[in-house]
């Protein structure tokens, strides 16, 4: 290969440089070079390195081949105003990140050219990654899910390999001042947000490397990035409209959005109720007096009216005295005992009056603060269709986070997980989309409810919450599960073991059989667990210590 090649980019590779180990740059061009896509260049920012061998190494390269292009800063700038100068220089139609020291395999840009030719409107693509140590070994490879755009205000999990529309990118100014090691969050964030077509390619073509200082092996590396990621969620917010507030999360690069709810936006919480009294943590409650506490006490939206949706045998004044509701807007709904729950759950929704619907099993207990908040904030984005909590079981290990679907039927994401723990690659410490939602708890603006035409009255009872998520998401709306929010549901374990019980077939035919999720593509930790034989249930004040550490 020669320096006279003649170069027709259709991908500009942009690499700022800053004193790298030699060897380990050397081995990044070369990742570049040995693609088995040809219509590529390569754009070296060195950032002025203060080893010369730095520089000599970056003129080799461009002299051996001339679709490598080096620039050379004259003085510092750091990050993104050498990333910057690569932007500017570019020539082809996408821009690709490829930092200094990571490795792409070789049928990287050859596989995203074959997306890019099917789709014309292809605006941002991304594929899976792993790590790869100083020894040369792989490990940590991330089976990303499909475009989640609130996932990603919750963590970075796109990275790399980035492929961005130039035009795009130059549109929305280039990285930005002030963003320095989370710059590429920053970008996404921006770019997404015009993206006529986001694609995800479920292959690695992209190896982290891990050296001493890189964010991939050291949690504590550049902590000023952590902080330039929340201005970038913040920044996103805001740019949308969408009332919250963004704060660190558990772990580095996590962040924790806080929806707000408008003020005076009427939410109607529709409780199919009865008189069942349970034991749970060492004594008897009355389920439906106790939800209806908990989710009262557990916010300070004042818009809040209660529905709760009885049989023949309740009595409606006795309920209401006992369970002190002065005070409290609660509607009750009569319906034969012969009513199915889909029928019930859709006369509490036809007799309620709010704007957004909440729909609350009454074997539940609030655990968060604003609870109503996070979980009805989010439909203020009207790409969300349906939000779902974190629930738990009582001795505090998360029951579900949502659906996924699995070649066998649903799975719950993250059952069995402790609270508070990441789950797979941070899943269950970010908002995330999923394929459905459970049925401890579900928010809905009223006129999608009513679009899709509620729950179905066809469908088994311990389905319709997952045919409703499944005819929400056919209007191109979202499914969202909100970790803020988080509820304890006293339903038996079983109800959260794969979805493979009654009327399951008849789901099937209605929807068809779709074998891999788009959402969750890893099954580890998502199989059932069952508690085990003789386990002791905790009592209610050992396990609200556990989950509060």
């Amino acid at each position: 290969m020669t320096a006279e090649r003649p170069v027709t980019p259709v991908f500009s590779i942009v690499t700022p440089v800053y004193d790298p180990p030699i060897e380990v740059l050397a081995e990044t061009i070369q990742s570049a070079i040995d693609q088995t896509f040809d219509a590529w260049e390569l754009i070296l920012v060195d950032d002025c390195s203060p080893n010369p061998a730095v520089r000599d190494t970056l003129r080799r390269f461009a002299a051996q081949d001339a679709r490598v292009r080096v620039i050379e800063r004259a003085e510092n700038g750091h990050i993104v105003a050498a990333s910057n100068d690569g932007i500017a220089a570019a020539r082809g139609e996408f821009i690709a990140l490829l930092d200094h020291d990571d490795l792409l395999v070789p049928e990287a840009l050859e596989i995203v050219h074959r997306v890019v030719q099917k789709y014309e409107d292809l605006d941002y693509v991304y594929s899976d990654e792993d790590k790869i140590d100083a020894e040369g070994h792989h490990y940590q490879a991330f089976a990303k899910p499909a475009w989640s755009p609130e996932r990603l205000r919750g963590q970075n999990y796109c990275c790399h390999f980035s492929v961005l529309r130039t035009s795009l990118v130059r549109e929305v100014g280039g990285f930005r001042e002030g963003y320095d090691g989370s710059q590429d969050h920053d970008i996404i964030l921006r770019v997404s947000e015009r993206a006529r077509r986001v694609i995800h390619i479920p292959r690695v073509l992209y190896h982290w490397r891990v050296v001493p200082g890189s964010a991939a092996g050291d949690p504590t590396a550049k902590p000023y990035a952590v902080e330039a990621g929340r201005r970038a969620v913040q920044d996103q917010l805001k740019r949308l409209d969408l009332p919250g507030r963004v704060e660190l999360g558990h772990g580095r690069g996590h962040y924790r959005i806080h929806h707000e709810l408008v003020l005076n936006r009427l939410t109607s919480v529709v409780i199919a109720g009865d008189a069942t009294r349970r034991l749970v943590w060492g004594e008897y409650r009355d389920l439906l007096t106790e939800a209806v506490r908990s989710a009262r006490v557990h916010t300070g939206h004042e818009q809040l009216e209660f529905v709760i949706v009885h049989d023949e045998t309740f009595d409606e004044a006795d309920w209401a005295r006992k369970a002190r509701v002065e005070g409290a807007l609660v509607r009750f709904v009569r319906c034969e005992s012969s009513y199915r729950l889909s029928q019930r759950l859709n006369a509490g929704a036809l007799a309620s009056t709010g704007d957004r619907l909440v729909f609350l099993s009454q074997a539940t207990e609030i655990r968060t603060s604003h609870w109503l908040e996070e979980l009805v904030g989010p439909l203020e984005e009207e790409t969300v269709g349906l939000t779902g909590p974190k629930t738990l079981w009582t001795d505090g290990q998360v029951a579900s986070c949502g659906l996924a679907r699995h070649p066998q039927g649903y799975v719950n994401v993250g059952k069995g997980v402790g609270h508070n723990q990441p789950g797979e690659f941070g899943m269950l410490w970010s908002n995330h989309e999923v394929s459905a939602l459970g049925p401890a708890c579900v928010a809905i603006r009223r006129e999608d409810f009513l679009a899709v035409g509620g729950f179905g009255e066809q469908v088994h009872d311990s389905l319709i919450h997952l045919d409703l998520a499944l005819k929400v998401r056919r209007q191109r709306l979202r499914a969202v599960a909100i970790v803020t929010c988080e509820i304890f549901h006293f339903e038996p374990p079983r109800r959260f073991v794969p979805i493979d019980g009654p009327g399951l077939g008849s789901l099937k035919a209605r929807w068809g059989v779709k074998p891999a999720d788009p959402y969750v593509r890893s099954y580890r930790g998502l199989r059932a667990r069952q508690p085990a034989k003789g386990r002791e249930e905790l009592s209610g004040s050992a396990v609200r210590a556990r989950v509060s550490r």
